[in-house]
């Protein structure tokens, strides 16, 4: 099993919440985050003065899958978190990390069925 964390822009939530349906991931968790990558924040300005924001808003999703799927679940979100579908600096990144097991609480089913 894996785990998937994509860091994304929040308004690109929807659409890679569909996309992932669509392809049978029923399951993720979803996160609030502020960040800053390559593009190291950027400036605003506030009563006529210049204030620079360091940390952005940003969306973290997570899932966990079965390894057949990991290949299908990024092409998902690639997909669907590049801005225009052409990307630009901040759309995001993405982790995959190996799983050593899952147990549903409930059922106490563990692995794969837990998923």
């Amino acid at each position: 099993m894996k785990k998937i964390e994509a860091i994304i822009k929040p308004y690109k939530i929807e659409d890679i919440k569909n996309a992932l349906v669509e392809i049978g991931i029923l399951g993720m968790t979803v996160t609030y985050v502020e960040g800053f990558g390559s593009q190291g924040g950027h400036k605003e300005n506030y009563r006529a003065a210049e204030i620079a924001v360091s940390f952005i808003p940003k969306i973290k999703i997570e899932v966990v899958v079965d390894d057949s799927k990991v290949d299908i679940v990024n092409k998902a979100i690639i997909d669907h978190a590049k801005t225009d579908g052409k990307g630009a600096i901040g759309d995001g990144k993405i982790f995959v990390y190996d799983i050593e097991n899952a147990i549903r609480i409930r059922t106490e089913e563990v692995g794969t069925k837990a998923l």
